[in-house]
């Protein structure tokens, strides 16, 4: 491994991170690199490079962020997959595993491959002619106060039925945790291959999840009547205002590789996290639930201490 690319959340204070990281890169004489509109963002010994080569050229990306930094850093390798290590900026992260303190010698594991590779498939999506990819969801979503998304359903070409809902979101297993999850679609376990089709506040039409084949074709198109809607594309706004054409929608397996040290551990660690969503409570209410050890164990899933 001669070199690493660093894809950073676009607003949080990233300095101490890169500063660890590149304190084991000079030890290490690796070199690391990074977009060029964020090398204000970096010190000088960070070469940086036209977004669309540092996922080219590095050996392997350090996300440092939250889960939405993650899914940027696997899509901007989906075309030539490199091994994506995540270093948790965020609250509550599904996909990231390491916390800074552990960063030094989470590097020297990726340097000696000492790891495992966590596969993950993406949603290749043709949006009204234009290609994106999708490694949690792509959501058809109204603009609020023009009524509701309508949309007809055909997978393989054969028409299902119609939604009358204020979003319908297309999950893959990985993103099952998040906007679907949140529209009452079911979990779906990360070692599945499945396509989830899930209507938020259904009024009429399809008003229960749809568990696809993964060599299912999904399309979506916009009925004439339907109001305004907004096409998202991992919580993105990919499409803004369309008020007609179709999403067609297929699975691509293996499109993103997701470091692991621990499995076991990060799988509890995630079982513990959605058991915190389902709870009623404001986070500082569910800080005090846990017993002094879980709480420092999972400081970093709260916002700060007032």
């Amino acid at each position: 491994m001669s070199g690493l690319g660093l894809v950073l959340h676009p607003t949080r204070d990233v300095t101490e991170v890169v500063e660890i990281i590149e304190r084991w890169a000079t030890r290490h004489h690796k070199s690391l690199m990074v977009r060029a509109q964020d090398k204000h963002r970096v010190p000088a010994s960070v070469e940086p490079v036209p977004e669309d080569e540092v996922a080219i050229r590095a050996d392997a990306l350090i996300s440092i962020g939250g889960d939405g930094t993650m899914l940027g850093a696997l899509r901007s390798a989906v075309l030539d997959p490199k091994p994506v290590l995540g270093v948790h900026l965020g609250r509550l992260g599904f996909l990231v595993e390491v916390e800074p303190p552990a960063l030094p010698e989470a590097l020297s594991r990726l340097l000696s491959k000492d790891f495992t590779i966590e596969s993950h498939a993406c949603l290749a999506c043709d949006v009204c002619g234009d290609d994106v990819v999708a490694f949690n969801d792509i959501a058809l979503v109204r603009q609020p106060g023009s009524g509701f998304v309508t949309a007809t359903l055909a997978v393989d070409g054969q028409q299902y039925g119609y939604y009358r809902a204020d979003a319908v979101v297309v999950s893959t297993p990985t993103g099952s945790t998040a906007y679907s999850y949140a529209a009452g679609g079911p979990l779906i376990s990360p070692a599945a291959d499945a396509v989830v089709i899930t209507p938020s506040a259904p009024m009429a039409g399809i008003s229960r999840s749809v568990v696809l084949s993964p060599d299912e074709k999904v399309r979506l198109e916009l009925e004439p009547h339907s109001s305004a809607v907004v096409v998202e594309m991992d919580g993105l706004v990919f499409r803004d205002a369309a008020t007609e054409g179709a999403v067609d929608i297929s699975y691509r397996r293996n499109a993103g590789l997701v470091v692991r040290f621990d499995p076991q551990r990060y799988q509890e660690r995630n079982q513990m996290k959605m058991t915190l969503l389902d709870l009623p409570f404001l986070p500082e209410q569910l800080r005090e639930l846990l017993p002094d050890e879980a709480q420092r164990s999972h400081d970093h899933d709260f916002p700060p201490r007032c």
